[in-house]
């Protein structure tokens, strides 16, 4: 350009006129007419409907029907309660019994099948119905909300992305981020370590601060209220979306220490008494009919008396710990009702909260666990009690005993993953929303399911769900509208027929029916087989399921099991029958490193989720890292993946290079060379290779540094699939740390270059 022009821009900017720059003289294009009433920019398309409400949707993680005081539990829920106490308490709603599934069908208004999560995304395989990807012809509630004027923000548990889409690489659109949610702020997998979780911010992972009082879920409070102000200062008129789906009550079980003292003792009675109890105060709420039976324990279940005094005394304290930790997210829920309250904004707010995506856990087994599921060698008593005192903190990683599993479902039989029985399905839900909802304490009867969630959103807001979303058809929601059931207690269900299936356990309900197929298949109890057949109950005469009419009324469950089939075509799915073990292979799913042979990670990366690492179980391995270090030799962590109670890590401690492979209740194997490093720079390498085929099997594990004589052990026990959930650290310690002592950052303190892994078919 020009000098003149230059100067003709100058003159245009300090008098903030129009310009064309042209080499035309002005007079031959004639003068601008002058714009003497400006038009003012029309507001944005989409707005809410006029007086559309606030929504905030908690769903809960594990808990149980009968776990707390809202329902009739032993965990007092102060915050649950008052939300009932000017609401409506729903007492025959259901989930699909278990986590991923629920979540999908919940976003989405659908069938789980229907949107391709018949199981948790890490039991997916390539079947209609259980590939685990929500197909963009499901637009979740986030998305057609977003599209109505809403901001939109969720937080805590995410469990319905593809884990092997969790990469930096994508896609995103299956990320909460894609899925109709302007901001997401929580873990990926489906359960988090409370004190040291990797957690992903819209699209990126990384570590919380660390404080010695850090715990997720006063995080997430504190997010979800920081959240809520921001986008009131910013968009004051414009109604929001919070979904809040914490990590509790899903293990570990964990809870602040204070919180974890609150319940010594409570517990000592054991579940059967404990069930007892539940039973009694139910009634006395009148969460359940006097009409209700409680349906007796299975003789697969231990009863109490039958554990020996020290069994007792660990699965009490199991007890306790997960009693702490779903008391104190209650304690915290309470807090961001205090906010919506001082904001001005609770009474426009819709509060829908599900008391548990499915039924409270089994996965604890007979004995309980201080490990988390089934990865390591058999919990002895002897090693639960040596180590009692660690239940509840950062160096627990497990879940009760199925005996309390079964007592927190209450009255009903069986629990998670058992989709045949109410068990499993039943959750508690509370519903407020205290401009539209003038009952208050009022028990609701009406049949509802997780898939009704959705179109009661769209209803109570008034909004008709679009046809087309970003350019795609989408498929008819399953789910029905409980916005009917605000205003009448006595109006008849309008959900009349739900199919049930999660990992081979089948049921189907209609009007009032339920047909189930018995016996369960169980995770604990794999061996568990009585000969198989088909019950039915009349859920209308039998609250609890407790009496099998199907000898009585033959051709009523002939109809039902037909119906469950008709289910099945409908919704686009053949029943898979075969369970966890068949379809635990990592090579079932699609693998973002398969054919990759050499893979290469610098310092500074930050964490990396474990989902987006190759898989180094059950193959042979290597890796390589040149390493720089002064006269003291270095210190601190080179590569780790994961932390107790299941880890693995090339450190340097006190200049000597070293592998640590962390497999409870097993000692730690601890590798190191036999001198330190001195100053100057080192290639370190480090190989592992299975010595059988068997999924943990023993290993052999070779650390070298060149220009010594390498170092080797045998390594007895691998861990077989699952390192947790804490991510990857390169140059420090990110996510939970191996052993106590440690301490992050624990980052290297001498220089190093990338590290190299190299993989083996």
């Amino acid at each position: 350009m020009g000098s003149r022009k230059l100067k003709c821009l100058a003159l245009l900017l300090a008098s903030g006129g129009v310009l064309a720059l042209s080499s035309t003289p002005a007079a031959a294009q004639g003068d601008f007419p002058a714009i003497t009433e400006p038009r003012p920019i029309p507001p944005p398309e989409r707005q809410a409907p006029a007086g559309a409400p606030n929504v905030l949707v908690v769903l809960m993680d594990d808990v149980g029907f009968g776990a707390d005081s809202t329902f009739g539990g032993p965990v007092p829920t102060p915050n649950l309660d008052a939300l009932a106490e000017q609401g409506l308490v729903y007492n025959r709603f259901n989930t699909t019994a278990m986590c991923s599934p629920t979540r999908a069908a919940l976003l989405t208004g659908r069938n789980h099948h229907r949107v391709e999560m018949g199981s948790i995304t890490q039991l997916s395989v390539g079947e209609a119905g259980y590939t685990g990807m929500i197909p963009s012809s499901a637009a979740t509630f986030g998305r057609v909300l977003q599209l109505n004027g809403y901001s939109t923000a969720w937080l805590g548990k995410n469990h319905v992305t593809p884990a092997w889409e969790q990469t930096v690489a994508g896609p995103f659109d299956r990320w909460p981020t894609g899925l109709g949610f302007d901001y997401f702020y929580g873990f990926m997998e489906g359960a988090s370590d409370q004190f040291n979780p990797v957690l992903v911010e819209n699209r990126t992972a990384f570590e919380p601060d660390h404080t010695e009082d850090y715990i997720l879920d006063r995080d997430l409070a504190d997010r979800t209220i920081a959240w809520i102000e921001r986008q009131q200062a910013a968009a004051p008129n414009k109604p929001f979306l919070v979904y809040l789906a914490p990590g509790t009550a899903h293990e570990p079980h964990q809870a602040p220490q204070e919180w974890l003292e609150k319940f010594r003792g409570h517990f000592d009675h054991g579940w059967d008494v404990e069930r007892e109890r539940i039973f009694a105060r139910q009634k006395e709420l009148g969460v359940i009919p006097e009409s209700a039976v409680l349906t007796p324990r299975p003789d697969v279940i231990r009863a109490w008396d039958e554990l020996s005094s020290d069994e007792q005394r660990v699965s009490a304290r199991l007890m306790e710990a997960f009693a702490a930790q779903r008391a104190y997210f209650d304690d915290q829920f309470g807090r961001i009702v205090d906010t919506l309250k001082q904001r001005g904004e609770w009474e426009n707010t819709l509060v829908i909260f599900i008391d548990g995506d499915n039924g409270s856990s089994g996965e604890g087994g007979t004995g309980g666990s201080m490990l988390g599921l089934m990865n390591a060698p058999a919990e002895t008593i002897d090693y639960q009690l040596e180590n009692i005192d660690r239940i509840g903190g950062p160096f627990h990683a497990g879940n009760y005993n199925v005996g309390w599993g079964f007592a927190l479902d209450t009255p009903f039989p069986w629990f998670k993953q058992v989709a045949s029985h109410l068990g499993g399905q039943r959750a508690g839900m509370v519903v407020s929303w205290p401009a539209r909802i003038k009952a208050q304490g009022e028990l609701r009867t009406q049949y509802g399911h997780v898939n009704d969630i959705a179109p009661t959103l769209y209803e109570a807001i008034g909004i008709t769900p679009p046809d087309v979303v970003d350019g795609v058809e989408q498929s008819p929601l399953d789910g029905t509208s409980l916005v009917y059931s605000f205003e009448s207690a006595d109006a008849p269900s309008r959900h009349n027929v739900q199919y049930y299936e999660m990992l081979s356990n089948i049921a189907i309900y209609k009007d009032g029916w339920m047909a189930s197929r018995v016996p369960p298949k169980l995770m604990f109890a794999p061996s568990y087989a009585p000969p198989q057949h088909w019950e039915l109950y009349n859920l209308e005469e039998d609250f609890s399921q407790a009496f099998d009419v199907a000898a009585k009324h033959p051709e009523k469950l002939a109809e039902l099991k037909g119906e469950f089939y008709r289910q099945a075509e409908s919704n686009g799915f053949t029943l898979l029958d075969t369970f966890i073990p068949a379809r635990a292979s990592p090579a079932m799913r699609p693998d973002p490193f398969a054919g990759s042979q050499m893979l290469t990670y610098r310092r500074g990366e930050g964490p990396i989720l474990d989902s987006a690492f190759p898989s180094v179980n059950n193959r042979s391995w290597s890796l390589s890292v040149q390493v720089a270090v002064d006269d003291a030799g270095g210190e601190g962590t080179i590569i780790s993946q994961g932390g107790f109670p299941y880890g693995w890590g090339l450190y340097v401690f006190d200049g000597y290079p070293t592998f640590l492979y962390v497999n409870e209740p097993e000692e730690a194997l601890r590798l190191s060379t036999p001198k330190p490093m001195a100053a100057g720079t080192h290639a370190l390498t480090l190989s592992m290779t299975p010595m059988d085929e068997q999924p943990g099997g023993p290993a052999m594990v070779t650390l070298q540094v060149e220009g010594q004589e390498p170092v080797s052990r045998r390594l007895e026990h691998s861990v077989r699939a699952f390192w947790g959930t804490t991510g990857v650290g390169i140059g420090r310690e990110v996510g939970a740390v191996m052993l106590p002592g440690m301490q992050k950052p624990f980052a290297f303190t001498g220089s190093m270059g990338p590290v190299t892994l190299s993989l083996e078919d």
